[in-house]
């Protein structure tokens, strides 16, 4: 005969873990649910690069869709999207005794594919259509300026009080394909959505990379401001420069 009963204390450890679990999902941090999201686009001008204001039509046809709302209309129309992953590009090491190891050399980005309801005006349609064209300039078939056509978008998950609890930015971020839309007379039930593909140099955590690199455009800016006044700096005369 056992001089101690164990029973009880497994079934209170069981009863506690239990009520801990489910209050895990009734509080706050409960279950990530992949259908809570929000999509913010941020569309570039056109107009940050060399390629100079009025130089390409589809400037102002993008200027005046930020302009009526229809860049927030399509994040909120966005039906599924991915957030990033990350690839940590190694190679072997050799160099060392025993087993070779893998060292980090850098790391890449993947392009993500996210789906978008369409009105039936397909006004989501036009718009990413037009942010293609500011790359290049559909009456002369010139290439536009990488600073011309790379904006941000960002995606946050939400909890069940509609509260942004994860968000990524991704950052010089253009969309690359857009495919093809079917249509077809037996597609009575149905509606219509268009699918982008997306590139982007790279994203960040907007919880804990807040010193993350400066965007190219960002960088384009300073970079000219700093020539223009070391231009203006080397044209001043010494003695003026002492004092």
């Amino acid at each position: 005969m056992s001089l101690f009963n164990t029973n009880g204390l497994v079934d209170a450890v069981a009863y506690g873990t239990l009520n801990e679990i489910l209050g895990l999902g009734n509080s706050t941090n409960g279950m990530s649910r992949p259908n809570r999201y929000e999509v913010t686009l941020f569309p570039p001008t056109g107009t940050k690069g060399m390629q100079g204001q009025g130089s390409n039509i589809f400037t102002k046809i993008m200027g005046d869709l930020m302009g009526n709302g229809t860049v927030r209309a399509t994040g909120l129309r966005c039906e599924s999207i991915s957030l990033p992953g990350r690839n940590m590009d190694s190679t072997p090491d050799s160099n060392i005794y025993g087993p070779e190891r893998e060292i980090v050399t850098g790391y890449s980005f993947g392009d993500i594919n996210a789906v978008f309801q369409c009105s039936s005006d397909m006004r989501e349609k036009k718009y990413f259509e037009t942010w293609q064209r500011l790359s290049y300039n559909p009456s002369t078939f010139d290439i536009g300026y990488y600073a011309d056509y790379v904006g941000s978008i960002e995606i946050h998950t939400l909890d069940e009080q509609e509260n942004r609890r994860y968000g990524v930015k991704l950052v010089e971020a253009y969309p690359k394909t857009i495919e093809a839309q079917s249509l077809g007379y037996g597609t009575t039930n149905s509606y219509q959505t268009i699918n982008v593909s997306i590139a982007y140099r790279y994203w960040i955590n907007l919880t804990d990379e807040p010193s993350s690199p400066k965007a190219l455009s960002t960088r384009i800016a300073e970079r000219a401001v700093n020539t223009v006044t070391r231009r203006i700096t080397s044209q001043i005369p010494s003695v003026l420069r002492r004092l």
